[in-house]
């Protein structure tokens, strides 16, 4: 975690530049404030301690090389990004080397459908201004961490430079939902749509226009499935399912005569 970075400070930053920074940020973020924000704020105060404790900050400025990293299995392992996926799950590393920085980048389903290419900006721990352009492939989940080698600090000359970390977030969405590398929609449909059976139009995340015909008496609730309509797996590359609900939409009518229709139609059947 880059503390420089999330208090918006130089390396080079006095401890007075720095209780100014956290001051100003705890205020806005604060999670009894409206808006707050109580991660970032969590992030902001664990900045502050190490930052502001002048024994605490020169063992971050000047990392110990780590020896002991342990392996762990990685999950994307056989995929075409094995070598980019799993924070923590690198080999045990022969040789120390710069400190690693991690960043957010927030991409939406529909990038999750057809990869992303991201303009990512950090500090490094001189100050400057790191930018680069990371590829984000099509079927990441969120929380997912790629791993970029030799992006990341290069404070200590003398060893290699660390690893650049960029933790997915996946924006929600008020129409689509997923699950695994399913994609999932409701759609609201006239009840006598349903009796009567009907064609209905579902244009998909890509804008593809689907046909999905609505059998006569569907009950609301049902769900049909389109296969190879949902996100691509990110080793297989076989794409999931897409899912409709049906949801029933209750026409207001106040007009007596054809209440008084609907009555008898109701008797005769």
């Amino acid at each position: 975690m880059d503390y420089y970075n999330i208090l918006g400070v130089p390396r080079t930053a006095s401890p007075e530049e720095i209780k100014k920074a956290y001051r100003k940020l705890a205020m806005a973020n604060h999670p009894d404030r409206t808006g707050g924000d109580d991660a970032k704020f969590k992030q902001i105060s664990e900045a502050y301690e190490i930052l502001s404790n002048s024994d605490k900050r020169n063992a971050y400025d000047n990392p110990q090389p780590n020896f002991n990293q342990q392996r762990q299995r990685n999950p994307f392992s056989g995929s075409p990004f094995e070598h980019m996926f799993g924070q923590g799950f690198s080999q045990q590393h022969q040789t120390p080397r710069n400190r690693d920085i991690s960043v957010h980048a927030d991409i939406s389903l529909f990038d999750v459908l057809t990869g992303k290419n991201l303009i990512i900006q950090y500090h490094l721990s001189s100050g400057k201004l790191e930018t680069v352009t990371v590829d984000v492939p099509a079927g990441a989940k969120h929380g997912d961490t790629i791993q970029y080698e030799g992006l990341g600090d290069v404070g200590h000359s003398k060893y290699p430079r660390g690893n650049l970390h960029v933790r997915i977030r996946i924006k929600k969405s008020r129409i689509w939902q997923r699950e695994q590398d399913n994609l999932f929609i409701k759609k609201t449909v006239n009840i006598f749509d349903l009796l009567l059976g009907c064609v209905i139009i579902i244009t998909t995340l890509d804008e593809k226009r689907l046909e999905i015909k609505i059998p006569q008496g569907t009950s609301p609730g049902a769900k049909f499935s389109i296969p190879n309509y949902g996100f691509p797996n990110i080793q297989s590359r076989k794409r999931g399912t897409l899912y409709v609900e049906i949801q029933a939409e209750m026409p207001k009518i106040t007009d007596v005569d054809v209440l008084n229709k609907i009555h008898q139609i109701k008797n005769e059947i």
